[in-house]
């Protein structure tokens, strides 16, 4: 575990990349589908309950939200995409918010992205996986949620989705993460502190995954 994640704290929510920080230094994005559980991964990574907003209604993270770890390094919630119970002009809003993000951003380092390891590879989460092996962003994937499900079933979804993601040759990582049971975090901050501290893409290893073992 790495304590500087704790020091987290809100910086701003930006509706548009006019209102984000500066672009300077690095920061990694967490992204997935609407109530996959990105916020509260990112509180129970910061040890805070309270740095991100949850709602049990999909579609609330409606703007980049930014997290400071220390100066220069930060994280960023992004909206959540796929079925929120919002309007189509609001879900269009955040698609653009998005891709303008993605590809314009260049403190950008790295994605983490989340899944319900009961729904793991939806249609949109493929989109973000190809869009990694695309652009050569370093990619590790949370599936979360993992209490929901017994040891067994939570195991063999990981492999299956590892499989599936082995058989594209997209270079990432993946692992098992509960908030609820606090399960996964120190393979969460290793992979952190490797996406952080790579001088570049081609420096980050993620040829082997991560200790993914659960209680």
């Amino acid at each position: 575990m790495n304590p500087v994640y704790h020091q987290a704290k809100f910086i701003n929510s930006s509706p548009d990349l006019r209102d984000t920080p500066p672009d300077l230094g690095r920061e990694i994005a967490f992204a997935g589908r609407s109530n996959a559980g990105k916020s509260s991964a990112i509180n129970t990574l910061t040890r805070q309950n309270g740095l991100a907003r949850i709602s049990k209604t999909p579609g609330r993270t409606q703007m980049l939200n930014f997290f400071e770890i220390k100066p220069e390094l930060r994280f960023v919630d992004l909206p959540g995409y796929g079925y929120a119970k919002v309007p189509v002009a609001v879900k269009k809003k955040w698609h653009e918010l998005m891709e303008k993000y993605l590809t314009k951003r260049k403190s950008l380092c790295a994605i983490i992205l989340v899944m319900d390891v009961r729904h793991p590879l939806t249609e949109f989460d493929w989109q973000m996986v190809e869009w990694c092996q695309h652009t050569g962003l370093p990619l590790h994937i949370l599936l979360t949620k993992a209490d929901k499900l017994t040891y067994g079933a939570a195991k063999n979804t990981l492999l299956q989705v590892q499989k599936e993601l082995r058989e594209t040759h997209i270079t990432m990582t993946i692992q098992l993460f509960s908030s609820l049971k606090k399960l996964g975090i120190d393979e969460v901050h290793a992979a952190l502190d490797t996406l952080f501290t790579a001088e570049k893409a081609s420096e980050v290893d993620l040829e082997a995954p991560l200790d993914e073992m659960i209680e």
